[in-house]
């Protein structure tokens, strides 16, 4: 990943460093409980801890370079440990196989990272309720189509993302708790060389759920299930993007990315300041859903075992955690600082002369015992007159006007139906229900 979308804590996860300091924990955890079972000297464990307890530097240049000679990451790396500690190394990886320590680390790894953008969420999930509340009853119109429709509020815009990542939140605390588990099986996953109880030691010394059947992998519809969920999440944070990219064009300009002192928009124009951010980050969406097909292709692996998946992993693993947490973070920042402008929320309502309460008018006939397809045809012949003026008339006039509405409606009936405030009689409810009674 490259470093202009990197935040620091997620990408310390993915460092060959940090991966080295879990295989040793993993194969530490794993000789005690052999250690325990007798298969192996007690002193062989006592010598591996004792190293670690020195605190010493993982040398990954080394590994490097005894891995140019094996052409095999975890043996090198054993190797490496073993000129560290000294012959009590041996009994290191007893029974074990390479896919042991590898997805074990990586069921770590990817619960790290959930937890990092979980709490991502939480601070984007606050920052939503914060301005949601503030626009709570910020008039402004709700568009269909692109279209005018009915009015809403722009806290009400705000309280359905807050109410969508939500769902995200809890959807990845779902796919962490799936993606932890620990397997330590050995070959083809049958126990055949090393027992259960190893398993069992080391996931809950590492806090990790036991894999009930491994077969040599710990199967890739867990890790298939976790990607598709950064992908939802990603989605999440296009549509939030492109409602915001939208609402800032020139036409429209109900709100507009925050635009620093000193910061420039075109280097041809001087005048410009763009929608940057969230055109960003609509571009990250894009990467991070890109990584799901090859992990939904990783699970249809060979057999017990392949390493198809591998080189996958080793891409979209960093790549999508890193990206979506730099997302996350960059939408907080964005709608934290947001500048609204409900003057021209509500001059864009007014523009179109007051269809936007067409439906109201609309019932209101049929209420008065008007046809529905005659009320229809009515309000619509009306309406299209406003229409064809660029809102230059207004549609309550019209009516108003209209003796085939006045039969059946007063002008004063007529009047009041286009009453803004109508519209928001149930905005405490919907608050309640994202939000709570608080």
């Amino acid at each position: 990943m490259i470093a202009r979308y990197s935040r620091p804590a997620m990408a310390a996860l993915w460092t060959a460093e940090a991966r080295y300091r879990n295989w040793f924990l993993i194969e530490a955890h794993a000789t005690d409980a052999l250690a325990e079972l007798g298969v192996v000297p007690a002193a062989a464990a006592a010598a591996l801890w004792r190293w670690w307890a020195t605190g010493p530097t993982i040398d990954v240049a080394a590994i490097d370079a005894i891995e140019a000679v094996t052409k095999h990451d975890v043996i090198a790396f054993l190797t490496w440990v073993a000129e560290q500690v000294g012959p009590e190394a041996r009994y290191m990886h007893q029974g074990m196989t390479s896919s042991d320590v590898l997805d074990t680390c990586l069921a770590l790894q990817l619960r790290e990272a959930a937890d990092l953008l979980i709490a991502d969420l939480d601070a984007l999930l606050a920052v939503l309720e914060r301005r949601a509340r503030e626009h709570k009853r910020t008039p402004t119109i709700g568009r269909s189509h692109g279209i005018h429709a009915e009015p809403v509020t722009f806290g009400l815009k705000l309280a359905f993302a807050h109410a969508e990542f939500a769902r995200a939140k809890a959807r990845l605390a779902a796919a962490r708790a799936d993606i932890a588990t620990c397997a330590i099986s050995g070959a083809v996953g049958t126990f055949a060389n090393i027992d259960p109880a190893v398993e069992a030691h080391v996931a809950a010394q590492l806090g990790l759920a036991v894999e009930p059947v491994s077969t040599q992998v710990i199967p890739r519809d867990r890790h298939a299930m976790f990607f598709a969920t950064l992908g939802v999440i990603a989605g999440s944070v296009e549509r939030l993007s492109t409602e915001v990219r939208h609402l800032q064009r020139t036409e429209v300009l109900e709100v507009e990315e925050y635009f620093s002192p000193g910061q420039k928009g075109s280097s041809a124009m001087p005048h410009k300041r763009n929608p940057v951010l969230t055109e960003n980050l609509t571009g990250l969406a894009r990467m991070v859903r890109g990584y799901v097909t090859p992990a939904l292709e990783n699970v249809a692996l060979w057999h017990e075992r392949d390493i198809s998946h591998s080189s996958v992993e080793r891409y979209i693993g960093p790549d999508a955690t890193i990206t979506l947490d730099f997302a996350l973070a960059r939408l907080t920042g964005v709608i934290d600082r947001l500048v609204v402008y409900p003057a021209r929320m509500q001059a864009n309502l007014d523009r179109m002369g007051g269809l936007v309460h067409s439906q109201r008018v609309l019932l209101a006939l049929t209420q008065a015992g008007v046809s529905r397809e005659d009320a229809y045809r009515l309000v619509q012949r009306n309406a299209m007159r406003v229409w064809d003026s660029d809102g230059a008339e207004s549609l309550a006039a019209l009516l108003q006007a209209d003796p085939e509405v006045t039969a059946a409606l007063s002008p004063d009936r007529i009047a009041g139906e286009f009453d803004l405030g109508y519209h928001f009689k149930h905005v405490d409810t919907v608050f309640e229900r994202v939000f709570g009674s608080s």
